[in-house]
């Protein structure tokens, strides 16, 4: 039985989700977490879950993973959190978030146009590996008087990831990828219906285009899986480990987008210490504050906004975290 104040505390985090976090992405969210802010009886049953498994996003995943429609108002989905309650906060326990937006190679790319091939493409936190295939994903960036469109070599993909771009243009290219692996505390196999459907579930009512577009992503990765193991994207034992797999004859690329929040900041410096003493190249996608990994300091109070893309510790670009749009700055 959850305590009055961790109750508090859950109908407080929902509050601030409501307000702040679903405006402009879901409407249901919205509603769903103005309700948990509202009614004691739903914030009790949500008090009982871990709070490291009881984010907004999370919980209402799993209950829609549990039978609750997408489209349910905030009544009809509360009786549903109160008539499951055992289930949910069960499988809540068991579960993560895992953002695995393939979009995210759209900001990814620019740095991965300035690595030369072949590349074995590593990621830690790769949840589905659907960054994994940026090499098998069409592109197409809207810049100020024109658009730049690439494609894969066999033609148009099924995935077409649209991004706007904002400053002078380098040239960009597709990788050559030829191995791809990554590490997940969960890792999410492609061909797994049942992790397919837990990906697509992630993803919050409203966002339009972004389940099919993860659904094809799958599509791209069940049909050439990559070498994905279960661990600690945070452990260097568990890099060293992976790296060691790829072949000789490629350049290593360690990809850490999104990851690095995850951890407390001595595991951070110590992963990015890791991986520079593998000699590989790195690409990530991080808050400018997030860790001290950066070749030059990135000042905050002149930053335009969104996350750091950065190669080797090499500021290029300010980007969304979700690919969304480059500013390219280097």
């Amino acid at each position: 039985m959850a305590g009055m104040d961790e109750v508090a505390q859950v109908a407080e985090r929902f509050a601030r989700f409501a307000a702040e976090e679903a405006p402009g992405r879901s409407r249901v969210y919205g509603d769903w977490a103005a309700r948990v802010a509202e009614d004691g009886t739903v914030a009790a049953v949500l008090a009982r879950i871990p709070a490291a498994h009881r984010q907004p996003p999370l919980v209402f995943a799993v209950t829609r993973l549990l039978g609750a429609a997408d489209d349910a108002d905030a009544a009809d989905w509360a009786r549903f959190v109160r008539e499951r309650a055992d289930d949910i906060v069960a499988e809540c326990g068991v579960r993560g978030l895992q953002t695995n937006e393939p979009l995210r190679c759209a900001a990814l790319l620019p740095a991965l146009s300035l690595v030369p091939g072949p590349i074995a493409l590593l990621e830690l936190g790769a949840s589905g590996g659907l960054c994994l295939y940026p090499d098998r994903y069409s592109y197409r960036y809207a810049a100020t008087g024109r658009h730049v469109h690439l494609d894969p070599v066999d033609g148009a993909s099924g995935v077409v990831l649209t991004s706007t771009w904002d400053g002078p243009l380098p040239e960009l290219r597709l990788p050559e990828v030829v191995w791809r692996a990554g590490v997940d505390l969960q890792p999410r196999d492609p061909r797994d219906p049942r992790d397919r459907a837990w990906l697509e579930m992630l993803v919050w009512p409203g966002e339009e285009g972004r389940r099919e577009r993860i659904a094809r992503a799958l599509d791209i990765a069940a049909a050439d899986p990559p070498l994905l193991i279960a661990g600690d994207a945070g452990d260097p034992e568990a890099l060293r480990a992976l790296a060691a797999d790829a072949p000789s004859e490629a350049t290593l690329v360690v990809s850490t987008p999104g990851v690095l929040p995850y951890l407390p900041r001595a595991r951070r410096e110590a992963l990015i210490d890791a991986i520079r003493a593998l000699g590989a190249r790195w690409i990530t996608l991080d808050a400018p504050g997030l860790h001290s990994g950066w070749t030059e300091p990135v000042g905050e109070a002149e930053w335009p906004g969104g996350f750091a893309l950065a190669l080797d510790g090499r500021v290029l670009a300010a980007a969304d975290p979700l690919g969304a749009c480059v500013r390219w700055r280097a």
